[in-house]
């Protein structure tokens, strides 16, 4: 089983999204990290105020799937659903055509 990798960015429209994000992130890191699979996962801002760095890994496709339904459903999920993400994941593999 492939190792999953998640980077990029959560880039925020505003200081509003921004305020959303950082009253949201500690429950969703602390939960994440407690997820069985978590290899590391961080979310950091970067020198923009409206920007986040992210990284993520999980040992294989099925931890990191279960991650992303757990995210789908969460608190850090709804409040941020709308926030822009530009993110690359290495380790799926590729689909059809």
């Amino acid at each position: 089983m492939a190792e999953v990798r998640l980077s990029g960015h959560l880039v925020c429209a505003d200081h509003d999204e921004a305020r959303v994000v950082a009253e949201h992130l500690p429950a969703h890191v602390a939960l994440t990290h407690d997820e069985p699979g978590c290899l590391a996962f961080t979310v950091e801002r970067t020198g923009d105020p409206l920007v986040w760095a992210v990284q993520e890994r999980f040992t294989d496709e099925a931890a990191f799937r279960a991650h992303q339904a757990r995210v789908a459903a969460s608190d850090w999920g709804r409040a941020t659903a709308g926030i822009e993400r530009r993110y690359v994941v290495d380790g799926l593999p590729a689909g059809p055509g």
